[in-house]
């Protein structure tokens, strides 16, 4: 009988965090259109959206790696998101955590982007390849700085579990790793947008240059499930992104307030800056923010 509450448990997580997910990206709409002029869709849009792809059916017959493509990134992020403690302390929601769930975490990340590397090479398209190779191009970039800040954040206290590294920024707000390590937390909220394809970092797409990409390739149900995992993948990274460097949550308002104050980071920063091309994107994540990354990673193995 425990078996299917936690499989109840977990169905509500990812319930919860797929309507998290789109409200926040409804939200973005509507904060780039205002800040555009526009007046902008509802923040309820991409509900609308999500329904109304799931109500489609396409005809199209490629090979079976395009179509368990979406599926890679659909697990990634609900991957991410049920091994991420969402309150470290609570038995319930600390989630599927464990000892060594960082490791695993990491992995989870890349596991939806090379699934859809490897689907566009069946997708038929002549130039398919060419948004996988940026993506995977940019995901060299930023892993860089962001492993070398979690690795850091790691030996600082000596744990590669989410939970105990949250433990160890309790205390207030001066714990938290922003401000214990401000230097590794700089280089992985940099790396945060990387991974999030905000601007300056949107090389996969971008819509101002070229027409092809996943949202060119897939469509009806196919582009459901991608819609579905970038949601639900856009939560989890920002609740993993709370427990490395914000002191975890305490509760689930904490939880709320803090993911969505990242959330507002991405949006706002992404307003301001133009599109980096895809080698300048590169060369600036193995500049800048791994070099000030750098600055507490030794002053971690001086002490």
């Amino acid at each position: 009988m425990w078996i299917w509450y936690k499989v109840l448990y977990a169905l509500i997580v990812v319930i919860g965090g797929l309507a998290y997910g789109l409200l926040l990206g409804g939200i973005s709409r509507k904060i780039t259109a205002r800040l555009q002029g526009r007046k902008g869709p509802t923040v309820f849009q991409n509900y609308i959206d999500l329904i109304k792809l799931l109500r489609k059916r396409t005809a199209i017959t490629h090979g079976v790696m395009f179509f368990l493509a979406p599926m890679f990134r659909l697990l990634g992020g609900i991957g991410v998101l049920l091994l991420v403690p969402i309150v470290a302390k609570n038995t319930v929601l600390s989630n599927f955590s464990f000892g060594g769930d960082l490791i695993v975490v990491l992995y989870f990340m890349v596991f939806g982007c090379l699934g859809m590397a490897l689907g566009a090479a069946d997708s038929g398209h002549p130039h398919a390849a060419l948004a996988p190779t940026r993506g995977l191009a940019q995901m060299a970039g930023y892993e860089l700085p962001f492993l070398l800040s979690v690795i850091g954040l790691a030996i600082a206290h000596n744990t590669v579990s989410l939970g105990k590294l949250v433990a160890a920024q309790q205390g207030g707000i001066l714990h938290w790793n922003l401000f214990q390590y401000p230097f590794l937390s700089i280089a992985g909220l940099i790396a945060m947008l990387g991974m999030y394809m905000a601007y300056p970092f949107a090389v996969v797409l971008a819509p101002q240059e070229i027409a092809v990409g996943p949202p060119t390739e897939y469509n009806s149900t196919f582009l459901s499930f991608m819609f579905t995992g970038r949601s639900i993948f856009g939560v989890g990274k920002y609740v993993l992104f709370m427990d490395l460097f914000l002191g975890g949550a305490t509760n689930l308002v904490e939880a709320f307030v803090k993911t969505f104050v990242l959330f507002l980071f991405v949006v706002f920063i992404s307003n301001v800056f133009p599109r980096y091309r895809t080698e300048q994107a590169v060369r600036f994540f193995w500049t800048y923010p791994l070099v000030i990354g750098l600055i507490d990673f030794i002053r971690i193995f001086i002490k």
